[in-house]
């Protein structure tokens, strides 16, 4: 017997690696010292741009939204929305990402389909201003559903000591702006693909009433963040926190990034909710407060500033291509978030 009789392509694999080093290449920045293929990605930061760097890791997966990617059969966005998951959660200590990697497993390597991943991933890094320097690619036999594969990312980046932003200067008064969301982004698919395929019992191609397919809403990549951080780091506006609206949606993930004794209080009435929100709580009958704590409901980061800089904030995030506006301010309470209407 041969290794490719017990369900592992060599050959396969090679021929990936070939055509993810070009992907690679097209993300290529300053200190890359190694091209994909070895054992291990060379990379020197650059360390003489900051007086005191602070390397900063994350890691992250893309989750049962890729269980809509082989449903459509399309798998050129969920590694944008694997570098997003990665990346966006890195800049809310304000770091720039540097480079990222990824782990792609299967049952069987289907080449044409991993070099679609691919593709995505290093359009997500090239939106992210990061290098994909390497990865793995597992070909695991019996381990996964024929044609199914699972996707997980790690991202390192670099922040000055002094500009790290931690919530520690949050105070009652600080205005929260929030930065829109693409949609459901990379998170509930869960109890989203529950209500659309159970529930409705839709296919992946049936029109949704505001004009997309299923397929089409349920895929559409997160945005990433990064020149929002940047754009607003430019016009010296003064970040105290960020915030990645992901799993635990607004009701959990501000909580990490306020101090004790105060509170953040949302206006749901200042945004617009994309319409596959209320859709999904209609049709699956969930209540708000459970929409609030899985679901992003139209924010996708949420970025605390005093008073005095919204207006700058709001303006230089309009002009990147984000939509943003003051969506609530931080008052004294218990670390909780109140979003009226919801618990407020």
């Amino acid at each position: 017997m041969r290794y490719k009789d017990a369900g592992v392509d060599i050959e396969a694999g090679k021929q990936l690696v070939g055509l993810i080093r070009s992907l690679a290449r097209s993300t290529a920045a300053p200190g890359v010292v190694t091209e994909i293929g070895g054992f291990s990605g060379l990379f020197s930061p650059p360390w003489k741009s900051y007086e005191d760097p602070i390397l900063v890791a994350c890691a992250d997966g893309v989750g049962t939204k890729l269980k809509v990617a082989f449903m459509a059969d399309r798998h050129d966005t969920v590694g944008i929305d694997l570098v997003a998951m990665n990346v966006n959660d890195l800049i809310t200590v304000g770091a720039e990402p540097l480079f990222f990697l990824d782990y792609l497993a299967c049952g069987s390597l289907d080449v044409e389909k991993a070099h679609q991943v691919m593709k995505g991933i290093a359009e997500g890094c090239k939106q992210a201003r990061c290098v994909l320097l390497g990865g793995e690619t597992a070909e695991m036999p019996d381990f996964y559903r024929p044609g199914e594969y699972d996707l997980a990312g790690f991202a390192v980046g670099i922040v000055e000591r002094a500009k790290i932003v931690d919530g520690s200067s949050v105070e009652v008064g600080d205005r929260v702006v929030g930065i829109a969301s693409s949609g459901l982004h990379s998170n509930g698919y869960s109890l989203a693909r529950r209500v659309v395929f159970e529930v409705l019992d839709l296919g992946i191609d049936d029109p949704l009433p505001w004009g997309k397919t299923v397929a089409q809403e349920l895929l559409e990549p997160t945005l990433i963040y990064v020149e929002a951080l940047s754009a607003m780091r430019k016009a010296d506006v003064r970040l105290k926190a960020l915030a990645h609206i992901t799993g635990g949606g607004l009701i959990e993930n501000p909580i990490r990034v306020l101090p004790p004794h105060m509170a953040m209080e949302l206006d749901p009435s200042r945004w617009e909710v994309p319409p596959v929100f209320p859709f999904l709580q209609a049709h699956g009958e969930i209540p708000l407060r459970e929409m609030y704590r899985t679901f992003n409901m139209g924010i996708g980061m949420v970025a605390v500033v005093p008073p005095d800089d919204v207006d700058a904030a709001v303006s230089v995030l309009t002009n990147k291509g984000y939509k943003a506006r003051e969506v609530g301010e931080i008052v004294g309470g218990k670390r909780e978030v109140k979003i009226w209407g919801v618990n407020c």
